[in-house]
């Protein structure tokens, strides 16, 4: 059992992503948070003063990689014009929760 988990540890990935476009005001952070629980994913999202939409995502790599694609299509009322993705520190099993704007 203590491999199992080594392993899972080892696979774990995290990134930090900005997300631009028309992302506030249609619902985006609650569809992150939910896509990001059914992903099993740990991390948080808030939107920013500029407009965008910030989130740390850290779990297992293929699901990390799943809500990436994920955040290129977002609710069905967002507009994604880009997602900018960069390695960031793993916050640990802390669950997923909606912060508030920075």
């Amino acid at each position: 059992m203590r491999d199992k988990v080594a392993n899972n540890m080892e696979d774990r990935r995290a990134v930090s992503v900005t997300v631009t476009g028309r992302v506030q005001g249609v619902w985006y952070r609650g569809w992150t948070v939910e896509q990001a629980r059914a992903r099993q994913l740990d991390g948080w999202v808030r939107n920013r003063t500029d407009g965008s939409v910030e989130a740390l995502f850290a779990g297992h790599g293929a699901d990390v990689d799943a809500m990436l694609d994920a955040c290129w299509r977002g609710p069905p009322s967002a507009i994604v014009i880009n997602v900018k993705v960069s390695e960031a520190a793993d916050p640990g099993p802390s669950g997923f929760e909606q912060h508030p704007t920075a």
